[in-house]
């Protein structure tokens, strides 16, 4: 087995809340669209108007907002009110500001493996609104690099694990999503260690790799570091 020399970690819904406030938006949304659709319409047809504009918008809080926005027009038929089209940008607003909330154990975890590996936080995103949220986070002296991408595929984690490592195969890759964070990594060489989180956007959503011999599942960050020991035991 390779050396394991560098560890990345994934940032929203892995180190900190993000999932929660895009649902709470989200239950907002309906009910000021509740005279023009019901629920389960509403929420298709938000999931659809929000995975065409990550193609061409990326990722993201404003991403969201311009999808909730297209979406209340849309099933409106261009009547929603004015009143109602503020609400959903304060909205936009509102979970933009939020403040950053770590998840438990993420300071532990972090503090316990920095030193001992090079640590890497690869995360999408809008690269503001990021870099704020890492800012806030009090996390950021603990990583020797950080990577903010518009998409996490294969050649995002060969990249980033070459530059700021040994290469994929003395790497690990730590998220929630299964999609982005474990998958891709793997598919280069790398560990994937999924650790799920109980909000995750459908977008995300894959089925677990259970056959690949470098892929693992651990319930919280607490875990990880048992995991590693394990591993190169």
């Amino acid at each position: 087995m390779s050396q394991l020399t560098t560890i990345g970690f994934d940032a929203d819904d892995t180190l900190w809340q993000n999932e929660q406030y895009f649902r709470e938006a989200e239950e907002r949304f309906i009910e000021w669209l509740a005279d023009f659709a019901d629920r389960e319409t509403l929420l298709a047809r938000l999931l659809d108007t929000g995975r065409r504009n990550v193609v061409s918008h990326g990722f993201g809080m404003k991403t969201f907002t311009f999808s909730m926005m297209e979406t209340a027009i849309a099933v409106s038929g261009g009547k929603v009110p004015a009143e109602t089209l503020g609400r959903i940008l304060d909205a936009g607003k509102q979970m933009l500001n939020h403040p950053v909330e770590l998840l438990p154990g993420a300071r532990d975890t972090l503090e316990q493996l920095a030193g001992r590996y090079r640590l890497v936080l690869i995360t999408k995103g809008d690269l503001f609104h990021q870099e704020n949220k890492v800012a806030q986070s009090g996390l950021q002296g603990l990583f020797e690099a950080v990577e903010i991408v518009s998409e996490k595929n294969k050649a995002t984690y060969e990249r980033a694990f070459s530059r700021h490592g040994d290469g994929p195969a003395h790497s690990m890759m730590i998220g929630n999503s299964l999609k982005s964070d474990v998958i891709p990594a793997l598919e280069v060489g790398s560990w994937g260690i999924y650790v799920p989180h109980e909000l995750t956007w459908a977008f995300e959503h894959a089925e677990a790799p259970a056959h690949e011999p470098r892929f693992r599942e651990i319930g919280n960050l607490a875990e990880l570091e048992a995991l590693i020991e394990q591993i190169e035991g």
